[in-house]
């Protein structure tokens, strides 16, 4: 079959890497590479044998061998790229945020459906190893109840220009909570806590609390201005404690027992620790997540079907994230939000159908109109 012609617009922190994916697919022929920096679009089309370097998304998309764009660019540029693209007639992979407000993103899957093109987040971390496993763990029950979890995002990173820490690092949690979680146990409320003591306007530090369906409960902390980089997650189930440290060099997943029983409590009324087993650590498959990205975004272009982490996913995604604001404006009130379904192997909110799209390409799901915030919300 004949490689898909990929250009990749953005060649700041994230589109090297994007180009670097696409070029080492066989099913992918990296055409271009598009950024206003000459030098630094040069730079990252030099890597690729095909390649070419332009400062002009108009000369990409002139070029009728190019079907995909991947874009990579600052969130604020993010929608009117992609909607130049989706009208271009190519079908689009973009960074998160796929817009910097729901009812943009919303227009966006409209626009993607009535085209009939893939329009696909890159939501990275789902298609790491530690998370499909984190996924089965869950939706198998093997880590029984699960009672509560515990993210902490931190780093000394880039203050982002037009997003807060929420939308930067927290929209990553929140992308992997939609994709573990199992039907059943969608978020129902919302609260969110920041602080800016950079003065930069918007938070740098965050507290992110989320209840679920049932007693569980998620808590989020993250923030740009932390000497230590921490990546971890405990999650904790009624029958096992599961613990990803993203950052450890040899066991990024161990599961232990749970860590007290409340049965069998001691005298004074507490419950009594189970004996300490000692966790174990799981092995993972040694793959790359963004050669996975790019495979599911070919094999959903090739296979005429919504990929993995397509724009349903997004769009439930950047509601929390709308929510959160409107709790942080509102010194954390807790918010409810709506809850979703899922239906035919891809998670979907209620109230979202499938308008018709044409017969050129792949039929996605949207939104039958957009009137202000979806009906879901």
């Amino acid at each position: 079959m004949k490689p898909l012609g990929v250009a990749v617009v953005g060649a700041g922190y994230w589109g090297p890497n994007l180009a670097r994916g696409f070029s080492n697919s066989a099913d992918c022929e990296l055409r271009w590479v598009c950024d206003l920096d000459p030098a630094r679009a040069g730079a990252t089309a030099r890597r690729s044998k095909s390649a070419r370097a332009t400062t002009a998304l108009g000369q990409v998309l002139d070029d009728l061998e190019v079907e995909a764009v991947a874009v990579a660019t600052p969130a604020a540029s993010h929608a009117g790229l992609v909607r130049a693209c989706l009208g271009a007639g190519r079908h689009v992979l973009v960074e998160k945020p796929l817009a910097l407000s729901l009812a943009d993103a919303d227009r966006l899957a409209v626009t993607a459906a009535q085209c009939g093109r893939v329009l696909m987040c890159d939501h990275t971390y789902c298609y790491t190893p530690a998370v499909r496993m984190i996924r089965d763990l869950i939706q198998s029950g093997d880590l029984g109840e699960l009672h509560s979890v515990d993210s902490v995002r931190v780093n000394r990173g880039r203050v982002q220009p037009d997003v807060d820490v929420f939308w930067d690092l927290a929209h990553h949690d929140l992308s992997i909570l939609d994709f573990v979680l199992p039907d059943g146990r969608v978020p129902t409320a919302i609260s969110a806590r920041g602080s800016d003591p950079l003065g930069v306007g918007r938070a740098c530090v965050g507290w992110l609390t989320l209840d679920l369906i049932g007693s569980a409960r998620v808590q989020v902390h993250v923030s740009w201005l932390s000497p230590t980089k921490v990546r971890t997650t405990i999650l904790s189930g009624s029958r096992r404690v599961l613990v990803w440290d993203d950052l450890h060099p040899t066991a990024r997943l161990r599961v232990s027992p749970r860590g007290a029983d409340a049965i069998g409590s001691q005298a004074g009324g507490g419950p009594s620790a189970v004996p300490e087993i000692g966790a174990v650590a799981l092995p993972l498959a040694r793959t790359e997540a963004l050669s996975g990205v790019v495979a599911e975004f070919v094999a959903a272009i090739r296979e005429q079907r919504p990929p993995l982490t397509g724009v349903a996913s997004e769009l439930r995604v950047l509601a929390m994230l709308e929510v959160a604001s409107q709790s942080l404006a509102r010194d954390g009130a807790v918010m409810l939000l709506g809850i979703g379904r899922r239906s035919q192997g891809c998670r979907m909110p209620a109230g979202y159908r499938a308008p018709d799209a044409s017969s050129r390409g792949v039929t996605l799901s949207g939104p039958s109109r957009t009137t202000g915030a979806p009906d879901w919300v």
